[in-house]
């Protein structure tokens, strides 16, 4: 793999009340990412934000917003990225998917392998 020439970023937005199988969106990308091998993923919970429809998410009204944004970011090749396509596809029924180079400078893991 050659990522650091060639990096791509999949950025996922969507609510965190979004749910695929009974399981949280969010968890069912990263763990399909994780099964693939992918170089990384990383989940970000927002406080505020607004989609497609234009409904306001966030903290600070009286009531805590049950969906807050959240957005999944996975780094790797383009031809690695391009393979989760197809599932991310099938599972993200709302919410928007962005891709884009990334220059990598700098991937390492430590000698220890944590599953």
């Amino acid at each position: 793999m050659d990522l650091l020439q060639n990096g791509v970023k999949l950025r996922i937005y969507i609510g965190e009340s979004d749910t695929w199988k009974g399981e949280n969106l969010y968890t069912a990308i990263v763990l399909k990412a994780k099964k693939m091998k992918l170089a990384g993923a990383t989940v970000f919970k927002g406080i505020m934000g607004f989609g497609a429809n234009s409904h306001l998410h966030t903290t600070k009204i009286l009531r805590l917003s049950e969906d807050l944004p959240v957005l999944i970011e996975i780094v790797d090749t383009e031809e690695n990225i391009n393979l989760i396509m197809p599932f991310i596809e099938e599972t993200v029924k709302q919410g928007m998917v962005t891709q884009e180079k990334v220059s990598v400078k700098l991937y390492r893991s430590s000698k220890e392998n944590f599953d």
